[in-house]
């Protein structure tokens, strides 16, 4: 009988590696940077990108980052980014003022070394989908590419979402 035991051992051991093998090889062929929300590129790691709703008739969208962390030794910049979804985006950085936040035009956006950029609705900057193709509704997903200095393109994956504190979401231009 103990010898059986040890055989049935020996078969579930084998068993047990060839399946943690298999999940393993499985989980490095999924395409998950372009899906995920914690997204790396080179030494800046983009994190949570999402949208808000479109209002009724607007022509234009928001999209946005909670953060670009720089881990490198280096500033970068983000020069520009474009998506399917809309004709143009353009880079505002966003300043208070007596209606909300004034968000104003810039060429790029500069994320220095050892820092977290932060890119939200109630943050320092935004990206502003021009001629929208079609209104953005809570739940849906689109690809955005991001245009770094030094790191080169990255696409990653946005959700649109209505965020917790939608009165902060609303900019003029």
């Amino acid at each position: 009988m103990k010898r059986l035991e040890l055989t049935l051992v020996r078969w579930m051991t084998h068993l047990n590696m060839g399946l943690t093998l298999g999940l393993l090889i499985w989980l490095a062929c999924l395409p998950g940077t372009s899906h995920a929300h914690g997204v790396t590129a080179g030494e800046l790691e983009l994190d949570h990108p999402y949208a808000v709703p479109s209002a009724v008739g607007e022509s234009h969208g928001k999209a946005y980052l909670r953060g670009i962390t720089n881990s490198g030794a280096h500033a970068e910049r983000l020069l520009g980014a474009s998506t399917p979804v809309a004709s143009k985006v353009a880079l505002h950085s966003l300043k208070p003022d007596a209606n909300g936040l004034r968000g104003t035009q810039v060429e790029a956006i500069v994320l220095p070394a050892k820092t977290t950029t932060r890119l939200r609705h109630t943050g320092d900057y935004q990206l502003t989908l021009i001629d929208l193709k079609a209104p953005l509704k809570d739940g849906d997903r689109f690809d955005l590419t991001l245009n770094f200095e030094h790191a080169g393109a990255k696409t990653v994956k946005v959700w649109v979402q209505t965020p917790r504190n939608a009165a902060a979401s609303h900019t003029t231009h």
